[in-house]
């Protein structure tokens, strides 16, 4: 199984980041221009957190308060779990499922390094099998 540096590479470790101070509102406008599902909240180089759709749906619109006047750090997740470039995504897929979270923060040397999502791991996985399909595949017309 590959590791997350693999996936990194793939994708890009370039994230979509916020101040704490953002309004919900313009973090959701940058998220639907890339349309993306989350923005990592810094503090100048400092990661604090990420607030993701979710988050906006049951802290925001389910509680009745207002995306123009509350902000990124008011709502955002602070207590992920975060991987190593070297994990495995084996070991992504684990923490996401057990902790019933979709993204997750990468730090290399306690440096944000990108951020995984569930999306980028199910990619990886079905990679990974077609890979294995297709060796067993050349192996058998040999």
């Amino acid at each position: 199984m590959k590791s997350v540096s693999a996936v990194l590479r793939r994708k890009g470790a370039t994230v979509a980041s916020v101040p704490a101070s953002t309004p919900v509102a313009e973090a959701l406008e940058i998220m639907a221009e890339k349309n993306i599902g989350s923005v990592v909240v810094m503090d100048n180089d400092r990661y604090l957190g990420i607030m993701t759709e979710r988050d906006y749906s049951r802290k925001v619109i389910l509680k009745g308060r207002n995306s123009a006047d509350t902000t990124v750090a008011e709502i955002m997740s602070a207590d992920l779990p975060s991987v190593k470039p070297s994990d495995t995504i084996d070991h992504c897929m684990e923490l996401m499922t057990t902790r019933n979270i979709r993204y997750m923060p990468v730090f290399d040397n306690n440096k944000l390094a990108g951020i995984i999502s569930m999306s980028d791991v199910v990619k990886e996985t079905i990679l990974a099998q077609k890979e294995t399909i297709d060796h067993l595949h050349s192996y058998i017309q040999s």
